[in-house]
């Protein structure tokens, strides 16, 4: 379904021709892209393939050529996560970056407008989102670049294909101005969808200075997000997050069957089993964000 969305939107795209209408072309496209980035986590986690050649040679095929990602970066970065969620020291989904994740990186903060951010940065989380699709695009060409992948010609070499081939189609079909604009939209949109669905997973979560066992070290950083299809079929099954740290080969549309086995599992042991609605996991978000940054918001320490 993912892939046949992605020819129909490709279809569309040359349908509409040089139109302003194109935007929404932009924003569904996005959309695709963000399930095809959701297919390409199952791949990498082999959930879909029992051969660890067949998922690389898909997920290539996915990430590199389909929606721009360097797989192999992407890979890398998520393993250390897996292993060491919100752990201050070992998870790369919390260090030192736009946003600051711990009372420590906001102390550490230097200048008036870098000090500003974090202080408000709750506020400015989502529109922040709006990058994400470029940052992550940037991170794995930086990581490419330093020879920090397995075969860093080959997805090179892919990521390009990708890039000539969408900008070509951009400014043939389009004017250079809604060229410029659809891919503007488009960026946004799946930098938002990406941003939106990944960070219920763990942001707002304990985080973690001590070794703890495999079990409380995933179930205590992790958040699950209830609603029903919808809200499965839009977070791409990642909203059953304890359950696919806890069995992270397990393919998502069995996530939700185990869910009640490992309720019980953590009521039985006293270990805190945290799962809320979409809408409260984002006010959660916002309210640790904020809580994140107050100290740089009281005058006495901005003096000091």
């Amino acid at each position: 379904m993912t892939l046949g969305l992605f020819a129909a939107a490709g279809l569309a795209f040359f349908a509409v021709g040089d139109s302003w209408w194109q935007l929404l072309v932009a924003a569904g496209l996005a959309v695709v892209f963000a399930q095809i980035a959701f297919l390409a986590h199952d791949v990498g986690h082999q959930q879909v393939f029992a051969s660890k050649r067949r998922a690389r040679l898909v997920g290539l095929a996915l990430g590199n050529l389909g929606i721009g990602l360097s797989y192999g970066w992407w890979i890398g970065k998520h393993t250390r996560h897996h292993a060491n969620p919100n752990h201050v020291d070992d998870d790369p989904d919390i260090g030192v970056g736009g946003i600051a994740w711990t009372k420590h990186q906001a102390s550490q903060r230097r200048g008036i407008a870098s000090r500003t951010f974090a202080s408000w940065q709750a506020f400015l989380f989502f529109p922040l989102l709006l990058l994400e699709g470029l940052a992550l695009f940037g991170s794995g060409i930086r990581a490419l670049w330093r020879g920090e992948v397995k075969r860093p010609g080959v997805e090179m070499f892919l990521l390009s294909v990708h890039a000539i081939g969408c900008l070509s189609a951009l400014f043939l079909v389009l004017s250079p101005g809604k060229a410029l604009a659809f891919f503007a939209v488009n960026q946004a949109v799946f930098g938002f969808y990406m941003g939106c669905s990944f960070a219920p997973n763990h942001k707002g979560m304990p985080l973690l200075e001590e070794r703890l066992d495999f079990v409380r070290k995933q179930v205590l950083t992790s958040r699950n997000v209830r609603g029903g299809w919808f809200v499965d079929h839009a977070l791409g099954g990642l909203n059953y997050q304890i359950e696919h740290h806890l069995f992270p080969s397990m393919p998502m549309p069995n996530l939700r069957r185990a869910k009640p086995l490992v309720e019980a599992f953590c009521r039985e042991r006293g270990i805190a089993y945290h799962d809320t609605g979409l809408i409260r996991s984002y006010r959660e978000i916002l309210a640790y964000l904020h809580e994140t940054g107050a100290s740089l918001r009281a005058p006495q320490r901005a003096l000091s």
